[in-house]
């Protein structure tokens, strides 16, 4: 919703919802039934230069974990907003995958933005 927001927005983000539902006359069940959960896994690293996020190698790394999940999970690395650290999230077909990568990105931000 880029058109809309610069940044999530969950009031935005319902009332969407709200007018797809609407205009197929879908129910809100209806609706998620297409979504799959996967196991999360979120890793919080303080101590770390969270203002050098883009380093080449924890791009890159971020990069690999992506082709490694081929398409099956998703890979979040952000500077917290509100404390000193760099949250690492990841979504993979099972939480054993989901920790496995999460905590290898954890390692890769801990040795590259050491403060």
């Amino acid at each position: 919703m880029r058109e809309h927001a610069t940044t999530g927005d969950g009031l935005l983000t319902a009332l969407h919802v709200m007018e797809r539902m609407v205009t197929t006359g879908r129910s809100l069940q209806e609706l998620a039934s297409v979504m799959t959960r996967l196991p999360q896994v979120l890793v919080n690293v303080p101590d770390v230069d969270k203002a050098r996020c883009d380093d080449a190698e924890v791009v890159a790394a971020v990069a690999a974990a992506e082709a490694d999940l081929a398409g099956a999970g998703r890979v979040l690395l952000r500077p917290s907003g509100t404390e000193p650290l760099v949250r690492v999230m990841v979504e993979a077909p099972t939480a054993e995958q989901a920790a496995t990568v999460a905590g290898s990105l954890a390692d890769v931000v801990r040795t590259r933005l050491s403060l």
